[in-house]
């Protein structure tokens, strides 16, 4: 399976942006349908830090406290497609996001861990001015 993310470009302080990823491949629908999925970002010079993740039944969502409030995760499992939502952008939320797709059959859990992740897309980059 591949993941593409989209949607990202320049923007200002306050504005909003969505992010989307798509999971394609040969078994896309039963691989999404069967999978948390999380995005993350990676700042300049920075570290890779989680932002947010769904479960696959779309029910739970978790969110790091850097954006919890102004971001948030959705998914339509027909579509195979994962989105993040982003309002009220400041300048540190400058990044590549990368979204990223996790096993479970629970449908009910949702990590805010890398390494639980077995699919990584590629990115796309936000860059917000002051």
């Amino acid at each position: 399976v591949q993941l593409q993310a989209s949607g990202g470009g320049l923007m200002h302080t306050g504005d909003s942006l969505r992010l989307a990823c798509v999971l394609s491949g040969a078994t896309s629908g039963r691989t999404f349908s069967t999978s948390f999925m999380g995005w993350f970002r990676q700042a300049p010079g920075k570290d890779r830090e989680w932002v947010a993740a769904i479960a696959w039944r779309g029910t739970i969502s978790h969110y790091a406290d850097s954006v919890k409030g102004r971001f948030a995760i959705s998914r339509d499992n027909a579509k195979s497609t994962v989105y993040l939502q982003l309002n009220d952008l400041k300048p540190e939320d400058t990044a590549v996001y990368y979204c990223a797709a996790g096993p479970d059959y629970s449908g009910t859990y949702a990590s805010p861990f890398a390494n639980e992740y077995t699919s990584w897309g590629r990115g796309t980059l936000v860059t917000v001015s002051s």
